[in-house]
């Protein structure tokens, strides 16, 4: 995934994605004793970065893997990006989500035009689903984070604010699968002097931070945290990419996240998802790395059951 990758990425899904806004809060950043400023994908197509991916995957696919359609398994926001960059498309989109994925992120999918086969929430019980739909369907399975042009899709929202803040100090952003910090930390490699990437992850799933001080990608026994996106873990394709990018992993709790979401909606205004918070609740627990700093934060999405706040 080379700078050219990128660039040539970037031009691809431009029709059909949102240059989405970033911005700031004077309150905010006197809390802190930083200059913050929010890429706010939560104002993307489908409410979340993924229809990046989602399309740019879509579109290296031929056109006989395009007739057969597609197939994924995400807890949403993936889920909601591939049904509606599918549909722009034109191709069918076969959708695997955990039954207790939030409703407002299976509707979504449903408006979208994806068809929904539901599964137990662990990540065998996806890919086993998953696996039957591409044996009996013959769609192609695009894996939401450890996919190279998911990854290089992903990596435009950090392109984006690179663009408008060449000087940035830092970019935080939440780990999850590892598809949005790869991609982040291919950008910021590419498209910045200095800039160092770091990830916010919850500490009741806090794969990805014990994957960099192993060596090895681990796994999480549960993952009992409200950042109901994060629940995944890395992959073949992303990690390496980490191992060498990016710096540092901070882990905040679930009260840290909550905080730092209401925080966001009552002084921003904006509406965030609980794991859009965590990568600003890093730098709340962290004010001493950050002060003084110039640092871009991804706001990954907004996809939230608004009759189900956690505040």
């Amino acid at each position: 995934m080379t700078k050219q990758d990128l660039q040539e990425c970037y031009k691809r899904i431009q029709p059909f994605i949102h240059h989405t806004p970033t911005l700031t809060s004077g309150l905010i950043n006197k809390l802190v004793g930083a200059e913050l400023y929010f890429k706010c994908e939560n104002f993307q197509r489908a409410g979340a970065y993924k229809i990046r991916g989602a399309t740019n995957a879509i579109m290296q696919l031929s056109k006989l893997q395009q007739q057969h359609g597609v197939v994924t398994h995400s807890s949403g926001n993936f889920a909601q990006a591939l049904s509606l960059a599918a549909r722009n498309l034109n191709i069918k989109a076969y959708i695997v989500m955990p039954s207790n994925s939030p409703s407002v992120k299976k509707n979504a999918v449903l408006e979208y035009g994806g068809k929904i086969i539901e599964c137990e929430s662990t990540i065998q019980a996806r890919q086993a689903a998953a696996d039957l739909i591409v044996a009996n369907t013959g769609a192609t399975f695009i894996h939401p984070s450890n996919h190279p042009d998911v990854i290089t899709g992903q990596g435009t929202a950090g392109l984006e604010l690179l663009q408008e803040h060449s000087d940035l100090d830092y970019i935080i952003c939440p780990v999850g699968g590892g598809g949005l910090i790869a991609g982040t930390a291919l950008a910021a490699t590419y498209f910045s002097e200095n800039c160092q990437v770091i990830g916010g992850e919850p500490i009741e799933a806090d794969d990805a931070y014990r994957s960099l001080i192993s060596g090895k990608i681990e796994t999480n026994i549960t993952a009992n945290t409200i950042a109901d996106g994060l629940r995944t873990q890395l992959g073949s394709h992303n990690f390496p990419i980490i191992k060498e990018h990016v710096n540092q992993i901070i882990r905040v709790s679930e009260l840290e996240i909550i905080e730092a979401m209401q925080l966001i909606w009552e002084r921003m205004k904006i509406i965030i998802e609980p794991s859009s918070a965590v990568a600003f609740a890093a730098i709340l627990k962290n004010k001493t790395t950050f002060k003084t700093k110039k640092v871009g934060i991804i706001i990954s999405g907004g996809n939230v059951d608004v009759a189900n706040l956690p505040f």
